[in-house]
């Protein structure tokens, strides 16, 4: 990458973390609540508790109905594993947002977060492909210094689970899944062979996306699945902390398709399966 795209990639970086700093479901009910209440205290009633009740609207039908599964069910719908597995697979590659950095590098161990099932996709894959590579993307997508990178938590993880370590390329520098693509394929260099591509159900539209769109043909291996692909609208007062989850999760995912696809980095907003290679 030239000096101005890798400044132009540190910015949209920078800018898509304040977005969402301020963007998702929680702030936009704790910004609402606030300007609320100051609303009330400066005799705005009405309005202080129209905005106050819009907060808290949010909150309880993001966390107490299905919407997070009717807005991440269509992402996770998109892709399929492959119906039949390929013969052949040269390279595995499997991005980040699995581990908890903090927590991982200050005790020396990898900690994993929901998305933890694409490093137990990683260890199944190494066992079934033997001869393949594993390339294991993911460098820090905080704003802060100091936390491990991902791929270095999680080749620890492999390498205890059996895989050699001599298998493993490590990706340290990509903070998003545009870097992960970019930086990737700079490393690869040519390939020979089918790739596999591992990461979350609803990540994976904007992921082959971004990866086709750095010049690298891969199958996808889907993940992590939060949904059951099809949720009716309802109340879900069983779990309202995952249920908001999902919901932050999938609106994220949304958005972030939109942008990408409004900015020219992926050619659609909604990207779809082409014709994979199996051998």
């Amino acid at each position: 990458m030239t000096m101005a795209s890798t400044d132009g990639q540190a910015m949209f970086f920078v800018v898509s973390k304040l977005f969402w700093l301020v963007a998702q479901p929680i702030s936009i009910c704790a910004l609402l609540v606030l300007a609320g209440g100051v609303l009330v205290a400066w005799r705005r009633v009405r309005w202080g508790l129209t905005l106050g009740g819009l907060g808290l609207s949010v909150l309880v039908v993001s966390g107490y109905t299905t919407l997070g599964a009717l807005l991440i069910g269509p992402l996770e719908n998109r892709f399929e594993r492959p119906a039949q597995m390929p013969v052949s697979v040269s390279t595995i590659i499997v991005l980040g947002g699995s581990t908890v950095g903090r927590v991982s590098g200050a005790r020396g161990v990898s900690e994993l977060n929901e998305a933890g099932d694409r490093l137990v996709a990683a260890v199944y894959l190494a066992q079934t492909y033997p001869a393949a590579r594993i390339v294991l993307s993911g460098g820090t997508g905080l704003l802060t210094q100091g936390v491990e990178a991902e791929a270095v938590t999680s080749a620890r993880l492999l390498a205890d689970l059996g895989v050699p370590a001599d298998r493993l390329v490590l990706e340290t520098a990509s903070r998003n899944t545009i870097e992960n693509a970019d930086l990737t394929r700079v490393m690869l260099g040519e390939v020979n062979g089918a790739i596999m591509l591992v990461t979350s159900a609803f990540h994976m539209p904007r992921s082959v996306a971004l990866f086709e769109k750095a010049g690298l043909e891969v199958i996808a291996w889907p993940t992590d699945y939060r949904s059951t692909g099809a949720e009716g609208f309802g109340l879900d007062l069983a779990n309202p902390v995952y249920n908001f989850s999902n919901t932050s999760v999938a609106i994220r995912e949304w958005v972030g398709l939109l942008v990408y696809a409004a900015t020219g980095r992926i050619d659609t907003v909604f990207p779809g399966p082409s014709v994979s290679p199996t051998t």
